[in-house]
Parts: structure tokens; C-alpha cells; sequence
């Protein structure tokens, strides 16, 4: 059975500026659900990430400023977010809600964080609105757990994985491959072991052919055993930010293509959502949503 990670948390009444960039987490779990995608079985609750865990990827000096609410306000401003308690908590749910993915998707095929993909987060700082790098931390948990020997990280969020890049890039069991906005966020690029920089104005059909022709090839050439997946649906071509001209279905054929050559291959993938900021959320959560469908008509 597929298993969802979900933080309940998010069923809670949000902090009001805070509220439409938390609201699809709420809003894709009772959709899948109301429309009998998945059941409410399908769904579990994380527990906290160890500080062990998170120290492994994060420095420590950086995480005492997390729990303790020490970070200075250009550190806040680099965030997006202001600091507070139950953001930190969120983020180590999260984090421990993709390792426990990872785990799951080795027994299933798939698995699913509604959350995660944050992938602007460095070892000693958030940006972005990312506090701590969940698939960077999911990694390092199974390499050092032996239970996984070479990782590929699929990084489709229309902005570049900079945090992650710069946190694997001396680790060679783990691949990081990133296709992304050229002329969007971040400004600064880090070096992926592959990046693939879109122009503004990229269309579906460009998208998908570069797409197809780099992912069988990464894991001919790289052969991996297990896969990270960042879905992010700010590719759409009404997103506010992303500069790109995907459809709903362009999306729809991305996530197909994706899943359909892992379980091919027998790789086993972790999802996690990523980034999606079109300015209506019920655009945001179909796309979503698209993504869990899939999942569960070609996993389950």
C-alpha cells in the first residue's frame, strides 16, 4: 500500500501570513480522499528528525538557531518566513516525513511527502523558505544506513536545487540533477552534477522532448538504486513566478514520464512537493494532486 506522509499540523488553523503558501498541504490530502485516490489508511504521521539525524547534513551551530529562535533577522529575510517554534517543528516533521518515505517507497515502489522539496537549504543557513534540506538529509540517512548505494536526485521545481547541489556535491554515491528556470531564483547558481537551465517562455513540448532525452540516460550512465523526485508545479504556465509555459497536462505528462521509466528500471522514488505559486490554489492542489494520481495508477 502507498503510504503519504502528512503532518496534521497543517489541519490547524494557520498564522494569517502564513496561510495561502501552507494551504494546499491541507487542501491536497482531503481532495485525494473526497475523490477516493487514496484512503485515510493511506496516510501516516511523521515524528520529529533526530538532532543526530539532522547533524549529519546540517552544521550545528545553525540548527541551535532554529531550536533556540536565535536567527538574526537578515537570516529570517533569506528564510521568507519569521522564525518561530512551531516553523522549526513543521520543518523536522517534514524532514523525517521524507526519510520515512524513502524507507516506505522501498517496499511499495512510491511514496509521498504532502511537503518537502526543500531544497534551498544549506548546511549552515535557510533560504527560500526552506529551513533544513529534506532530501539532502533522507540521503545521507540511507547511505549511511546502507539502504541505498547510489541516489539519484530528480529536481524539477522551476527553481534550482542550490542547497542541494551544494550539500552532495562531494558525495559521489548521490547524483543531482536539476532542470530549471535559467533567468529565476536563485540569481546565484550552485554546480548540480547536471543542470539544465530553461529559458523563459519554455513550452511543454520543449520541456518534455529535453526531459526524455536526460532522464533514461542519467540512469543508463549512472545506475542508480533509489531516486528522489522534487514535482514541483511552478513550471505551470500560471504560476506567478516561474516564467514557464507548461499546461496542466504538460505536468500531467512530466510526472507520468518520470514514474513510468523508474519502475521501469525497478528504482524505488521518494516524492515531495516542491514549489507551485499560481494565484489560484485550486490550480496549485490539481496539479498536486495530478502528481498522487499517478502515483497510485502506476504503483499501486
Amino acid at each position: 500500500m502507498i503510504q503519504i506522509a502528512f503532518d496534521p499540523i497543517y489541519a490547524h488553523p494557520l498564522p494569517e501570513n502564513h496561510r495561502f503558501p501552507m494551504l494546499k498541504y491541507q487542501l491536497i490530502p482531503e481532495q485525494l480522499m473526497h475523490e477516493g485516490t487514496y484512503s485515510a489508511s493511506n496516510f501516516f504521521s511523521p515524528s520529529t528528525c533526530s538532532t543526530e539525524t539532522v547533524l549529519r547534513t546540517h552544521d550545528a551551530a545553525y540548527l541551535d538557531k532554529l531550536l533556540h529562535q536565535t536567527l538574526s533577522a537578515s537570516e529570517q529575510r533569506k528564510i521568507g518566513f519569521p522564525q518561530s517554534p512551531e516553523l522549526t517543528q513543521r520543518e523536522l516533521i517534514i524532514t523525517q516525513g521524507t526519510i520515512d518515505c524513502a524507507i516506505s517507497a522501498q517496499k511499495n515502489g512510491v511514496s509521498l511527502n504532502v511537503a518537502g522539496g526543500t531544497h534551498h537549504a544549506f548546511a549552515d543557513r535557510g533560504e527560500g523558505f526552506c529551513l533544513l534540506n529534506d532530501m539532502a538529509v533522507a540521503s545521507n540517512y540511507l547511505l549511511d544506513k546502507n539502504l541505498a548505494a547510489k541516489i539519484l536526485i530528480i529536481d524539477l521545481d522551476v527553481h534550482q536545487g542550490n542547497g542541494t547541489a551544494q550539500l552532495m556535491e562531494k558525495e559521489a554515491r548521490v547524483f543531482t540533477f536539476s532542470m530549471h528556470g535559467a533567468h529565476n531564483y536563485p540569481f546565484h547558481k550552485e554546480k548540480s552534477d547536471l543542470d539544465i537551465g530553461l529559458l523563459d517562455g519554455t513550452d511543454g513540448p520543449t520541456y518534455l522532448k529535453l526531459l526524455s532525452e536526460t532522464i533514461p540516460k542519467l540512469i543508463d550512465e549512472f545506475q542508480p538504486d533509489f531516486a528522489f523526485y522534487l514535482s514541483g508545479v511552478d513550471v505551470l504556465d500560471t504560476d506567478k513566478f516561474g516564467k514557464l509555459k507548461l499546461s496542466l497536462a504538460d505536468c500531467k505528462e512530466r510526472d507520468q514520464m518520470v514514474f513510468e521509466t523508474l519502475k521501469k528500471n525497478q528504482i524505488p522514488v521518494a516524492v515531495a512537493l516542491g514549489g507551485g505559486y499560481s494565484p489560484d490554489i485550486r490550480t496549485i492542489v490539481e496539479a498536486h494532486c495530478s502528481t498522487f494520481r499517478l502515483a497510485a495508477d502506476i504503483f499501486g
